[in-house]
């Protein structure tokens, strides 16, 4: 019965932790309303189209919040070394992404905002 105490207490110790940690993201978030964005500059929110320069193979992402991200349905956070390589830059620009490999060049084709 001593064990089941010290894990409760365990426990509620990391979800008061979990919850300052929330509570710290929460202070600082911003909503943005990306129905509202528009232009050819790739910023937060923006779904970018780009192609492999080498290969021609085009990829779609759209960059998001670190805890939005989902790489499985194409959403990158906006601290990705993609989102860091694109962010401010326009269609028709050619842009280098670091990549474990080393270095992949693209060009950007398109830049939507959806509602």
């Amino acid at each position: 019965e001593n064990a089941e105490y010290h894990a409760a207490k365990e426990q509620q110790g990391f979800l008061e932790g979990r919850i300052r940690e929330l509570n710290g993201k929460l202070a600082f978030a911003q909503v943005i309303d990306v129905s509202k964005l528009s232009g050819e500059k790739v910023i937060f929110g923006a779904k970018v189209t780009f192609v492999d320069v080498d290969t021609d193979e085009e990829k779609c992402y759209q960059i998001v919040g670190e805890d939005e991200a989902d790489l499985e349905n194409r959403k990158i956070s906006v601290n990705s070394p993609i989102s860091r390589a694109l962010i401010g830059k326009t269609i028709g620009d050619t842009v280098i992404i670091p990549i474990p490999k080393g270095k992949l060049e693209v060009e950007i084709l398109e830049v939507e905002f959806l509602g």
